[in-house]
């Protein structure tokens, strides 16, 4: 079996590689479509995260220097932790550019982009702050978007403009007698 702490910290990297690559997908996807943006907002991180996320990249970026200079440990030896201090020194902060909100397309929730074409329904919640919960696609995962009070009208507007625009379409209800608006359901 060998190292069992090296396996492990492998392991660790491949979970954080496949992590990698879905943030970098989702902020390339962002760069195409920031041009069509119609309301949009910076993501909300605390002030918390900021700071833990610098001190984690950090300390990584010590140990692998150690490492790799000191040890002269060969590259393929600190896979794991190169992965996690690409993870949180660089692609933790870039995703936090990604700005949530209304594009033409699609909605860009607080995890993950939603096509206007895949939503089935929508709701809101006024928890301490108005939240859009989105289900889309056919196996109905549901997403949040954190809308900010001063964009509330404005993201209801632009969900009634989608629907008077066929862009935004929802199951109908149970019992259809043929009088419900969709344009109601916002």
């Amino acid at each position: 079996m060998g190292d069992p702490l090296g396996v492990l910290l492998f392991l660790f990297g491949l979970g954080f590689l496949a992590t990698n690559l879905i943030l970098l997908t989702d902020y390339l996807r962002y760069r195409r479509r920031r041009r069509d943006a119609l309301l949009v907002w910076p993501a909300p991180r605390a002030r918390t995260a900021v700071a833990l996320s610098t001190a984690i990249a950090a300390g990584l970026g010590g140990l692998l220097f150690y490492k790799l200079v000191i040890l002269r440990w060969p590259a393929a030896h600190v896979f794991g932790e190169s992965m996690m201090f690409a993870y949180y020194g660089y692609l933790l902060p870039l995703s936090w550019r990604v700005q949530r909100g209304f594009y033409q397309d699609g909605i860009w929730l607080d995890r993950g982009f939603a096509r206007y074409q895949q939503v089935t329904g929508i709701t809101w919640h006024d928890d301490p702050t108005p939240t859009l919960v989105v289900v889309s696609g056919h196996a109905k995962r549901a997403g949040r978007l954190t809308v900010p009070a001063e964009h509330y009208a404005e993201a209801r507007r632009l969900l009634r403009d989608r629907i008077a625009a066929h862009q935004l379409h929802f199951q109908p209800p149970l019992l259809d007698l043929g009088g419900h608006d969709e344009r109601e359901d916002v």
